[in-house]
Parts: C-alpha cells; structure tokens; sequence
C-alpha cells in the first residue's frame, strides 16, 4: 500500500505509544508468528514488532519478510523496532490524512 510522507508521520505518530506485540525470538519466523501477526494487524491495524536479531540485515529482512508475508506496509524501523500497518479491509479505524497539505 503506496502511502505519502504525510500519512507515515501520522502513523509513527500514533505508533509512538504502542508497546511491542509480537515478538521475533530465536526461532525467526514460524507459521505461528505470521498467523499471529495476522491476526494482531487485523486486530489492531497498527502494530510494533520486537526482532531479536543482533545483525542490522537480519532484522532488515525478517521485518520485510514478516510484512510481505502478511500483506502489511512497514512504517518505520529503529533499532530492533519495527511499525507494521495493514489498514482493515471493511472499515479502517485508523483514518488517514488526506494526501494534499
């Protein structure tokens, strides 16, 4: 989902107080993990994700492959880090702003 600068400061924004709920360990991605992020991202809409990973490539691509795998756009990575957003596909809680300043 192609989303404007505009729209990615508004979510990081809104993901500054989330906590961490889904949590990549030792064993990387398992099916659980994707059905679990599923479910959270249909859940939640906007999510952070912890990856316990101590190689900056490794966690790049686990979290591009934890959000190809679930259809979700990354908002942001810091550190071990990551905001996913999947807006919901019936009515979205999260309203975006408008494209145009």
């Amino acid at each position: 989902m192609p989303l404007t600068e505009k729209q990615r400061r508004f979510l990081r924004g809104r993901a500054h107080a989330l906590k961490p709920i889904i949590l990549v360990g030792q064993k990387a991605l398992t099916d659980n993990l994707r059905a679990e992020t599923r479910r959270a991202l249909a859940d939640h809409e906007l999510i952070k994700v912890r990856v316990q990973a101590s190689d900056r490539d490794a966690r790049d691509a686990l979290i591009a492959e934890l959000a190809g795998d679930t259809d979700s756009t990354v908002i942001a990575r810091i550190g071990h880090i990551a905001v996913l957003f999947k807006p919901s596909a019936t009515l979205s809680r999260i309203p975006l702003p408008a494209d145009a300043d």
